[in-house]
């Protein structure tokens, strides 16, 4: 871990991560998009994500999810059940939060009603772990938001993620990954039905396939790698500093943690209490070459932490401060907040309720996490009556003269 003086911050504390690939994945994708199923079959022998024969492959059928609920540790099985327990009472409440209306006026009405998606893919990552709680993450919300077909893709899909997915009430579960995953849910193929929106995080090359087929259908965000920051000024939480700064960098050596704190001597004493974990950590190859990028930055006071923050608009935020429930509203750019050091953000990443699909690489400075929200449309609508609608004719007529539309103005003029 690096750290320096706030006079020192260079553009590594603030550098996006840029999407490279591009190239590479637009190639997948036009050849899913022209051959379908033949070109999902090759991609997937190619990158060791599965050998099928024909599409009805790729559909992880009934006799797999008995196998896979036979073979997973119960204590598992009960813990997830009670991880998807309140992720289902959280979005609940999200989704109570949302109102459809009815506006009257002039013997007229202009309102609002919300309609869910019909079909998304959830896509949960395979690469270095199964990330079974990104099944329940990216499931829940939808099956809350009444999207009726709830499809998850996963690469060398493991008996856990078969589990998460269908308690979580996935419609179907496919065994496809990658950025030819990506594209055979945007365009379908022979035997995938095309979806509405695809969420959920993913490596390079799922971030770089989503950002290339955004408007043949909506995504969630690009998401990059994982990241917290952590604002710290006690030097009893080193140990749970150090814990949460490695929980994050040992998800991909491209995972960044953040340290900013007023205390040198705290910043000194994670340092050695992190090397001391890392000894021991069976991920340590991994956390180890991420947190030698990681940054601490040394600041004179709370007001340049809130700065310095708001400004990197971290993925997870963590305020190990005094004043810290003061202080929470001057903070405006994250994806999401843990106030004290019962909040591990860990608890966030698997069980307290609140969703870990979030905005990464500064994306928290204009979108929130995942949430029931990506899963509805609001549509507006509107009946007039024959008095208002002449008014607003009038008002209409002029406007669009002005703009120069005349058929826009002789469609106002002949309700006048």
């Amino acid at each position: 871990m690096r750290i320096i003086k706030y006079n020192e911050i260079d553009e590594t504390f603030f550098q996006k991560i840029e999407f490279e690939h591009l190239s590479s994945v637009d190639e997948i994708i036009k050849k899913v998009k022209l051959e379908g199923d033949s070109a999902l079959i090759e991609f997937s022998k190619k990158f060791n994500d599965g050998i099928f024969s024909s599409g009805n492959d790729f559909i992880v059928n009934e006799k797999e999810i008995e196998l896979a609920y036979k073979k997973i540790d119960k204590e598992v099985l009960e813990a997830l059940k009670k991880a998807i327990k309140n992720v289902e009472e959280f979005s609940i409440q999200q989704f109570n939060s949302i109102k459809e209306f009815e506006f009257k006026k002039e013997n007229s009405i202009l309102a609002q009603k919300i309609v869910p998606l019909k079909r998304v893919l959830c896509y949960c990552p395979g690469g270095n772990y199964p990330l079974l709680s990104s099944c329940y993450m990216t499931i829940i919300p939808a099956k809350i938001a009444g999207v009726k077909e709830i499809y998850l893709t996963s690469p060398k899909i493991s008996p856990e993620v078969i589990v998460s997915a269908h308690l979580s009430g996935a419609t179907k579960i496919y065994k496809l990954g990658g950025a030819q995953a990506i594209a055979a849910f945007a365009y379908g193929t022979q035997s995938i039905k095309q979806v509405d929106k695809i969420v959920g995080p993913g490596n390079k090359f799922v971030a770089a396939a989503k950002k290339s087929i955004y408007g043949q259908c909506d995504i969630d965000f690009i998401a990059g790698p994982s990241e917290v920051l952590i604002i710290a000024d006690d030097i009893n939480d080193i140990k749970l500093i150090a814990a949460d700064m490695l929980a994050q960098c040992e998800h991909d050596k491209d995972a960044r943690s953040y340290l900013i704190t007023n205390n040198e001597e705290l910043a000194k004493k994670v340092e050695i209490e992190a090397q001391e974990i890392l000894k021991t950590l069976k991920t340590k190859d991994i956390a180890k070459a991420s947190f030698e990028k990681s940054i601490c930055v040394i600041v004179d006071n709370v007001n340049q932490a809130i700065d310095l923050t708001n400004a990197r608009a971290p993925e997870h935020l963590e305020l190990l401060i005094k004043n810290a429930d003061e202080l929470k509203n001057s903070f405006t750019n994250y994806g999401s907040l843990f106030i004290g050091k019962n909040c591990a953000e860990v608890f966030g990443d698997y069980c307290s309720g609140t969703n870990h699909v979030l905005p990464t690489n500064k994306c928290a400075k204009y979108t929130g996490g995942l949430s029931v929200f990506d899963y509805i449309k609001i549509l507006t609508y509107q009946k007039l009556s024959d008095n208002y609608s002449k008014e607003l004719a009038k008002t209409a007529s002029i406007l669009a003269q002005e703009e120069g539309l005349y058929a826009h103005k002789l469609a106002a003029d002949l309700r006048r």
